[in-house]
This record gives structure tokens, C-alpha cells and sequence, in this order.
């Protein structure tokens, strides 16, 4: 189950990614989900090797497992380092590309800048980078010359919105920029929030494993009471 919540929590930030890659140009943001979709993946394996180690009461298995579990943690530890470094990035990297994605927005659905707009306003229910009227200093505004910004702008409560700009109320008030910047930094939070949850995992199981060898440690005829078995 934990390699399955990891292993999720590393997908849904690739795809969440995806729809706003065009507003966060650095790929090393990545990583954080890269490194939590492998050590999910790598858990499963560890699990049973913990398990296979405790019944067994193998010293050399409990020790490589605790092993293993201690590397695990540093790395959840990490991920959480770089989750912060990057998460505190994200607003200057957004602030740095946005504008440039909105120049190059062209009202055309096969463009990808074009699509990456209209989604992000009509799932974030805003309108341009701080407000609707920053559509007016954009390429497309100047050249279609009709006085009205995209579609996308538009209220989902309305029907009938033309997108212009005579009919403020009809569009959203809120700019994309800060929301983006919310999004992106929520999506961080999710991969630090799991990686710190699972390193609080490894620690417990790192501490029941070194139980177990203290144990058998001070008395070499201890067994655990498993199916048939008894204490000596």
C-alpha cells in the first residue's frame, strides 16, 4: 500500500506537470517525483525482504533490511530538501516564463501555448496574468483588433460570453499568475507531505527491526511465536 501511495503521489505530480510545464520552465522540479516513484517502487522489494528476514529471525537479513530502510529514509529525507528548495523557486519561475507564454498565445487549439492558456483559465477561473486587462498588451489582442480576450476568459456560468472587454463582468477578475504560483506550489507540497509521512514509516520499521536484533542478540535461542512455533 505505501509503495502504491508513493508510486501515485509521483504520477500525479508528472501529469499535473504537464498541463502547466509551459509556465514552469525547469525540469528539475522534477525530481523530487522522480525519486519518490522509484523508492516507492523499491518498497515492495524492501517489505519483503523485512518480512522474509523477521521470520526467519535471519541476523544478516534483519541487518541488510534495516540497512536498506536507512538509505530509504535519507532519501525521503532529501526529497523533502529538494521539495522545499523548489516550491520556494517556483514563483520566480513562473514570473520569469508567464509572460512570455501569454505573447506567444495565438487563439489556435492545435498551438500548445494556446491550449496550456485556455486550460489554465478555465480550470483556475481567471483571466490573464494579473487581471483581464493585460490582454490588451499582448500580440493576439493587437492583431484580431476586436476588443475582446479568449473564450477561455469567460464565467462558466454564462452562456452567451463574447469575451469583450465592455462586458467586464462577464469575465473572470482574477489574474493566472498568483494562481499558477498556488497550484504549483500545492503539488510541491503533496510529494513533501508523502515523502515525510514515509520516512516517518521507515523510521518505525528501522526501530522494530533493531528490536528484533537486540533480542536475539542477548538470547540466540529466542524465536518469535509464528505459526507452530514457541518461545524458548
Amino acid at each position: 500500500a505505501a509503495a502504491g501511495i508513493l508510486c501515485y503521489v509521483g504520477a500525479y505530480v508528472f501529469i499535473t506537470y504537464d498541463d502547466y510545464d509551459h509556465f514552469f520552465e525547469d525540469v528539475y522540479t522534477l525530481i523530487p517525483a522522480v525519486i519518490i516513484i522509484a523508492v516507492g517502487t523499491l518498497l515492495f522489494i524492501i517489505g519483503l525482504i523485512g518480512c522474509c528476514a523477521t521470520i526467519r529471525e535471519s541476523r544478516c537479513g534483519l541487518a541488510t533490511f534495516v540497512i536498506i530502510l536507512l538509505l530509504v529514509f535519507i532519501t525521503e529525507v532529501v526529497v523533502v530538501v529538494l521539495g522545499y528548495i523548489y516550491r520556494a523557486k517556483v514563483e520566480d519561475e513562473v514570473d520569469h516564463s508567464i509572460q512570455k507564454v501569454y505573447n506567444g498565445y495565438n487563439g489556435t487549439n492545435p498551438d500548445a501555448a494556446s491550449r496550456a492558456i485556455d486550460y489554465v483559465q478555465r480550470q483556475l477561473r481567471c483571466c490573464g496574468i494579473h487581471n483581464y486587462t493585460d490582454w490588451e498588451n499582448t500580440v493576439w489582442f493587437k492583431q484580431t483588433k476586436n476588443n475582446s480576450v479568449p473564450l477561455s476568459c469567460c464565467k462558466a456560468t454564462l452562456s452567451n460570453c463574447t469575451g469583450s472587454l465592455t462586458r467586464p463582468m462577464d469575465l473572470y477578475s482574477e489574474g493566472c499568475e498568483a494562481l499558477v504560483v498556488k497550484k504549483l506550489q500545492e503539488i510541491m507540497m503533496y510529494v513533501i507531505w508523502a515523502a515525510l509521512a514515509f520516512a516517518a514509516i521507515q523510521l518505525l520499521g528501522m526501530l522494530c527491526a533493531c528490536i528484533v536484533l537486540c533480542r536475539r542478540s542477548r538470547d540466540p535461542a529466542y524465536e518469535l511465536l509464528i505459526t507452530g512455533g514457541t518461545y524458548a
